[in-house]
């Protein structure tokens, strides 16, 4: 075990992760380079479309020091982004040690901050790498100011290095095997791993990412789920090398795959413990929990004909994706759909954009919605995520929603900007620090459903960029909410319907008003388009009808004739208005939706 290091890179969004983690693998001469591309380790093309990391990805590198020692490094390639902050924190309890990127350029920033914290949390070694330093705007003294002031580390140790143009990614190598301990435990003791990550093949079923604490795994073991109670037959243990590489056994200290039969990964949980079912650990390893959804939102094909495809769609997607939560629902408006819920914005715009480009669907989201709990005046409490279930105002005695603690790191410049916008979304209890001269870091206690809006695109928009934005779920708070009802025509569209709260619930109503008043076309009679909180109306827009002009052929003649042509065609107006349907497009669903509080 003295010849393995376990470790992983954490990292702001955009600050190198993957262009480093290309530069090892090259190193290390995993892939020729012929075969190499750009985020070797991303599978997927919207990966590599918008540079993010979704999917936790592990590789084994092989490594001859400079003194001629041969060691296994052990990579583990961690999604940045706040939504899979819990993947990412077994990611880093998979690991000794990490390799902290900081931007030559940006410098420390939000989730910078929280990642160190998260390896904190788990005492791992931690190594500060100064990436991108071949910018022209890199101010690598300003920078190794940050970390000293910052993040309390020694900028000293600090190793500067270029991702992109591969310099300095020895000194990182080393620093990996110097630095970072090895593992510890015992390939004598009952069987304890940890699963990191699984993902779905095609062929083989579920793929197990795990690090074995204690104990070996061989092929033709039975392991046993310590969480689910599953028990399972192992066909094939072995390495991430590019692509995987089958071993005989897998022992303690080391990171690697297991193949068992699993039918989905809905069947594994990350951070669950996996051991032998002949001779079980007492314990499971610490730190497991469910993941539980914080944004809801309901898909709907755009063609009612297409359910079923949609159906098998959410199906296989979901083989891949065990965070996606779905059950059946319906609405009068747009028919048969599903109520889905997810980890946060990002995880909800990825599900969709995969939906429509992997699987070729044309679905409708309505507006996100987090979980609201309420207590009744009869004594029950209710969760209520989606707005047909809320309950009748008259017996709720308290309403409650989720609120966070979100993390502000901007230039100074730009605090009054930011405290403006974090008022103007309900935030208490701002607190300020000064990392470093010109920085500012603000917090406020915000409400979830304030930023799952478009919160962070206003951010970026009022910083010019420079803002970043970290966030961790606090608790429940007493809040004064409302459900605001969409009506056309005197008619209730339940897919428009929205929860809000009140002091929001006329801005709310007069944009969806007005942007319905834009996509809807225009009858023959006048449709009245209104925003309602129970029975009193709360704005209101009018789409004219269109207008024969039946006086044009009176020339002259008494002012009573084109009176009487003018009753004759109000009447008609009205009856038709009586018995006549507004023909709702599609386009308008999708313009109140996805625009919705922007």
């Amino acid at each position: 075990m003295t010849n393995i290091r376990n470790f992983s890179i954490i990292a702001h969004i955009d600050h190198g992760k993957s262009t480093l983690a290309d530069r090892l693998i090259q190193k290390a001469g995993l892939v020729e380079d012929r075969d190499f591309r750009d985020q070797v380790l991303d599978t997927m093309d919207i990966e590599r479309e918008r540079g993010i990391t979704i999917k936790t990805q592990s590789v084994t590198l092989p490594y001859v020091s400079r003194d001629g020692r041969e060691f296994e490094l052990n990579l583990i390639d961690t999604p940045g982004h706040v939504d899979f902050s819990y993947e990412v924190s077994r990611a880093l309890a998979s690991c000794e040690g990490v390799l902290l990127l900081v931007d030559a350029s940006q410098g420390v920033e939000a989730q910078t901050l929280a990642n160190l914290y998260a390896a904190m949390e788990h005492d791992l070694e931690i190594i500060p790498v100064i990436n991108k330093i071949d910018l022209p705007s890199a101010d690598i003294d300003r920078v190794k100011e940050e970390i000293e002031a910052d993040l309390g580390l020694d900028s000293d140790q600090a190793i500067l290095c270029s991702a992109k143009e591969g310099t300095g990614v020895d000194d990182v190598l080393e620093a990996v095997i110097n630095q970072i301990p090895p593992p510890s435990g015992h390939s004598d003791g009952p069987l304890t791993a940890l699963i990191f990550d699984a993902h779905y093949d095609p062929f083989r079923g579920t793929v197990v990412s795990c690090r074995v604490f204690t104990g070996h795994i061989r092929p033709g073991d039975t392991l046993r789920l310590m969480s689910t109670g599953g028990t399972y037959k192992v066909e094939e243990v072995g390495l991430f090398r590019l692509p995987r590489e089958p071993k005989d056994e897998l022992k303690a200290g080391e990171v690697g795959y297991i193949i068992a039969g699993i039918k989905t990964v809905g069947d594994t949980r990350i951070g669950d413990t996996i051991t032998l079912d002949t001779d079980p650990a007492p314990d499971p390893l610490p730190g497991f929990k469910e993941v539980k959804p914080v944004v809801f939102s309901s898909i709907y094909p755009i063609s009612t004909e297409d359910y079923q495809n949609l159906t098998d769609a959410l199906e296989k997607y979901k083989l891949n994706d065990a965070a996606l939560i779905y059950q059946k629902d319906s609405s009068a408006a747009l028919g048969l759909g599903f109520r889905c819920g997810f980890l946060g914005l990002l995880h909800l715009e990825i599900v969709q954009e995969r939906l429509e480009r992997e699987y070729g669907q044309s679905i409708i989201m309505t507006v996100p919605t987090v979980e609201y709990h309420f207590t009744l005046t009869n004594g029950d409490t209710l969760s209520v995520d989606n707005p047909l279930y809320y309950p009748d105002p008259v017996t709720i005695e308290k309403a409650m929603e989720p609120y966070i603690r979100a993390s502000i790191l901007i230039p100074e410049r730009y605090m009054g900007v930011v405290m403006d916008l974090g008022l103007e979304r309900r935030g208490v209890n701002s607190k300020f620090n000064y990392p470093t001269p010109g920085r500012i870091e603000v917090q406020f206690d915000l409400p979830l459903a304030e930023v799952i809006y478009d919160f962070y695109d206003r951010l970026k928009t009022v910083t010019q960029g420079y803002g970043s934005f970290d966030y961790d779920l606090l608790d429940y708070r007493a809040g004064d909410v409302a459900k605001v009802d969409i009506l056309l025509n005197g008619e209730k569209v339940d897919a428009l319907s929205q929860i809000v709260h009140k002091e929001r619930a006329r801005t709310r109503a007069l944009q969806a008003c007005e942007r319905l008043k834009e996509e809807i076309p225009r009858h023959m009679f006048k449709i009245a388009v209104q925003g309602a909180i129970g029975g009193t109306i709360i704005s209101r827009t009018t789409i004219p009808p269109f207008r024969k002009d039946v006086t044009a052929k009176c020339y002259g003649g008494d002012i009573s004739r084109k009176r009487k042509l003018l009753e004759k065609q109000k009447k008609g107006k009205k009856r038709m208005k009586m018995i006549g349907s507004v023909t709702l497009p599609q386009s308008a669903f999708v313009a109140v939706l996805k625009s919705e509080g922007k």
